[in-house]
Formats: C-alpha cells, structure tokens, sequence
C-alpha cells in the first residue's frame, strides 16, 4: 500500500508489504523535499515503494494505493504528458515486475502506510525508514489516536 502526502517544505510517503498468507512484513517511511503537486507526491510514493521492493527482490507484488488518479495514470501514461519524467521513471521500475499490478483501495485500507507517512512527517529533516518492525514513533501515533 502506498501514500503520499503533498506538503509545503517535505513530503511524506509510506509503504507496507504483507506477504499472504504468511507473518511476513516491510514496512518504510520517507520525508523529503517537496512535490510540485499531490499527484506527484502519490506517483514518487509508488516508484520508491518499486523501488524498496526490487532491492529486496519481491516481484511478485500487487500495489495498492488510494490515489484512483494514479492508478488511472499508470494505466494510461500517454494520457499524462505532464506526468511524462516520473511515467518514464515508473516504466524502468516496472520492468522488475513480471505481472505488474495496481489496485484502487478505499483510504480506510490504507492506514498503515497512512500512519507511516504521518509519523515520517514530523521528522524535521530528510530521513528514509525501511525495517520489518515498526518505528518507535509508529506505535506513540497510534496511541494518542486511540
């Protein structure tokens, strides 16, 4: 699942992997420079989340993300000129994957990567996070939520 957030100094994003039918679990979180727009921040979210995935050699993956735009967008990359670098970035990352695929989820199936993107955002610098367990400040948003 992947989110990212357009904000005015940093843009946060987050991903989280669950290999089915198994306890198996990635997770990462990123806060760097700014997007030019939230579409752009959901499409950089995906390339990274590619990205984490190739270098840990998974390739058989669906992403899902709650950005319908973006899913639109990947589908049909002629349609987004404006898109044109990042699409071209997004065309070399999916190569890595034999069956490449991308769902549309509702943002309440989303919240992990929500709440990693979140947490990521009030780091006040740069910072990447890519771990099995979950950051300290992962489980403190989760508990002053409740």
């Amino acid at each position: 699942m992947v989110l990212g957030e357009h904000k005015i100094t940093f843009l946060d994003r987050g991903w989280f992997y669950k290999k089915n039918r198994s306890t198996e679990k990635l997770m990462g979180a990123m806060n760097l420079r700014r997007s030019l727009s939230a579409l752009h921040a959901e499409c950089e979210a995906l390339i990274w989340a590619m990205e984490c995935m190739k270098t840990l050699n998974f390739s058989d993956v669906v992403f899902a993300t709650d950005c319908s735009q973006l899913v639109k967008m990947v589908s049909s990359p002629g349609e987004w000129p404006v898109f044109a670098t990042h699409l071209e970035e997004f065309q070399r990352s999916k190569i890595f994957f034999p069956s490449f695929k991308i769902r549309h989820i509702p943002r309440t199936h989303n919240s992990v990567a929500d709440k990693l993107a979140r947490g990521a955002r009030c780091s006040p610098s740069a910072m990447f996070y890519v771990d099995s367990m979950p950051p300290v400040w992962f489980h403190e948003s989760t508990e002053h939520r409740s």
